[in-house]
């Protein structure tokens, strides 16, 4: 059994402020052990649950947060950018089982630190008309690879609107949101029993049931991707793409032959946006 672990530090528990999200201080460091510390529970307990190979994607901005030297020894880590399938690097090395630890909401709801790849530019991403946020527009990139996502880790705010999307998968909320940057957490010591316990028990239902890559449903191709952006000027900047539509002065519309390549067109667009900042 082959696991892809995704990594964000938003809906780590513990973390409720930007600080805790941007390095160069000490309440990142600090959050950065917690998301680390998540991460390993994860790893083992899908090792204890039957998993014969385990990856680690580092899914949070730079890509490069997590401390590899406190990672069990049998984990392989994805770090840096760019590349080409974002938050979901490791899935072209034959994933079978993804989990999603530490995600947030999306932009624009109650959830902790919630928003969708780019806080300063998007406001709102669709997918053939569907409202996403970034566990549903990576999770639908997992599935055109032939992965099932399993195990999801987060706060409730996040849990309640990805539920619909993945029925079948596992929820550990690990804090429950009051505001954009405030709420209720577990510790980080209980947060990571809860997620190594959970993980365990994925990995064994998904053993004995066998078939994953039979089972799993592929969003239909073309997809429309229609994006909201938060200013008029992001708007001007991303039009210079030709095969973007303007909708109005703040919503974009392209299609895109897979979710794969709407990732990675969303990802350009992120990138462009720093021109503006």
């Amino acid at each position: 059994m082959n696991v892809l672990i995704s990594v964000d530090i938003e809906g780590i528990a513990g973390v409720f402020h930007p600080e805790q999200t941007r390095a160069g201080n000490g309440e990142y460091e600090r959050a950065r052990r917690w998301m680390t510390l998540e991460a390993n529970a994860a790893i083992q307990g899908a090792f204890a649950g039957g998993a014969t190979q385990v990856r680690v994607n580092d899914s949070h901005g730079g890509f490069r947060n997590l401390l590899p030297d406190l990672l069990d020894v049998r984990t392989q880590v994805v770090l840096g950018k760019p590349r080409t399938l974002g938050m979901m690097a490791g899935l072209e090395y034959g994933a079978e089982l993804v989990f999603m630890i530490g995600y947030h909401a999306m932009s624009q709801s109650c959830g902790i630190l919630a928003h969708t790849i780019n806080s300063f530019a998007f406001a709102r991403v669709l997918l053939n008309g569907v409202e996403t946020g970034e566990a549903g527009l990576y999770g639908a990139l997992a599935t055109e690879y032939g992965a099932r996502v399993a195990l999801l880790s987060g706060d409730d705010i996040f849990a309640e609107e990805t539920r619909a999307q993945f029925p079948d998968a596992s929820f550990v909320i690990t804090k429950n949101a009051t505001g954009h940057a405030s709420g209720m957490t577990q510790t980080p010591e209980s947060a990571c029993v809860a997620i190594g316990r959970a993980a365990r028990a994925v990995v064994e239902r998904h053993v004995a049931a066998g078939a994953i890559r039979d089972s799993v449903r592929v969003l239909p191709a073309p997809v429309e991707c229609e994006l909201r952006v938060q200013t008029t000027a992001l708007a001007d900047l991303f039009c210079q793409w030709p095969s973007l539509t303007r909708v109005d002065g703040v919503t974009l519309r392209f299609n895109a032959a897979s979710v794969e390549h709407v990732v990675r067109m969303l990802n350009c667009l992120s990138a462009m946006s720093f021109m503006l900042r």
